[in-house]
């Protein structure tokens, strides 16, 4: 990692917690979006799930619409859309037509996990094989429609995707295992680890993706940023109960147990056998708490081990307000400038 100031941004995966709806999540989402938009983070990216009773987002395209009419400044994407779901020439239109609404603001993060159940992926699309040859053939599609290619004796040479503009989103491949940090380096796309998801080997991913990228018309050299779940607050103690929430979340998905994440006291209590324990101790490494100072020297490191200047903050917990605080607590330890800033020193020049 270069001496360059560490970019901030948000993954924010709508979730319900025990008592809460739906609704109610996608509405902290939407108040997330406009507080981080004005904190002066980098991006604000929202996930795709499906058949899941604990988080809200099953269309990022759809969320990302009304998002990009609540914020000003803030880069919008997905954090990913599951492309093995789709037609590739749909989700090239969706993101078209968002990059047309608010140019220069999307990212098209791209993802191969079904995000759901083996049944509900088949519901979705009932010819998925999940096949390598399959989604890389996708991926090629998709860049061509993204950049109106001209693929002579292909449909690229009579199909185009719609709507028509000088602008095109900015293209992310989002991975936990690192093969599509392969295909990132292979199309000369942006690459994304999610560490909240498996916090094993992703340095040597992101260290090969730069190894065997090759630059590409809109990505000159490799882009990378490392996604963690964090909890930043006022005090060790705060900090540690909403991590300790999480990671029992994650063990009780293990579990079979999706139902949303409870308050403190449902965490306190839960009955937890020996073997149950060493689980939890696994998924804290999934998560960086602490301190806004902790938080920041954490942050640091991890990005130094990744070679990235770019981390996403992943924040789940019961209280709403606990995750705003915990957005704001960050902001202010690693001193990003508020919207309202940066535009009153724009004014100045």
């Amino acid at each position: 990692m270069s001496d360059k100031k560490l970019q901030l941004s948000v993954l924010d995966q709508s979730p319900i917690r025990q008592g809460g709806t739906a609704r109610q999540a996608l509405l902290e989402t939407i108040e997330l979006a406009r507080l981080t938009d004005r904190l002066g983070y980098s991006r604000f990216w929202v996930s795709e799930h499906h058949n899941a009773g604990s988080l809200a987002g099953s269309a990022p395209e759809v969320l990302l619409a009304r998002l990009g009419a609540e914020t000003s400044r803030i880069r919008l994407g997905s954090g990913g859309v599951m492309l093995p779901h789709y037609s590739a020439l749909k989700v090239a239109e969706n993101f078209r037509l968002l990059e047309a609404l608010y140019p220069g603001r999307l990212d098209l993060g791209i993802g191969r996990a079904p995000g759901t159940d083996r049944l509900t992926a088949h519901a979705l699309n009932p010819h998925n094989q999940f096949r390598d040859e399959e989604f890389a053939e996708q991926l090629m599609d998709l860049r061509a429609y993204l950049h109106d290619e001209v693929v002579p004796d292909t449909i690229h040479a009579r199909v185009k995707a719609a709507p028509f503009i000088d602008t095109v989103p900015e293209l992310w491949l989002l991975s936990s295992s690192g093969q599509s940090g392969l295909f990132a380096a292979e199309i000369g796309a942006a690459f994304s680890f999610a560490h909240f998801i498996n916090p094993v080997g992703g340095p040597d991913m992101v260290r090969l993706y730069r190894e065997r990228f090759k630059p590409s018309a809109e990505l000159a050299a490799p882009q990378a940023n490392v996604a963690i779940f964090t909890f930043c607050a006022d005090t060790e103690a705060k900090a540690r109960e909403l991590a300790d929430g999480l990671a029992l979340q994650m063990l009780k998905l293990e579990m079979g147990d999706r139902t949303p994440i409870g308050p403190p006291d449902a965490v306190r209590n839960f009955p937890l056998a020996p073997e149950q324990r060493a689980r939890l101790a696994y998924h804290h490494q999934r998560i960086i708490s602490g301190t806004p100072g902790q938080v920041k020297a954490k942050f640091e490191r991890l990005a130094a081990a990744y070679g990235v200047e770019e981390v996403v903050a992943v924040t789940i917990c019961y209280d709403f307000q606990d995750r705003l605080r915990s957005y704001e607590l960050l902001a202010e330890a690693f001193g990003l400038q508020a919207a309202e800033g940066k535009a009153k020193m724009a004014a100045a020049h």
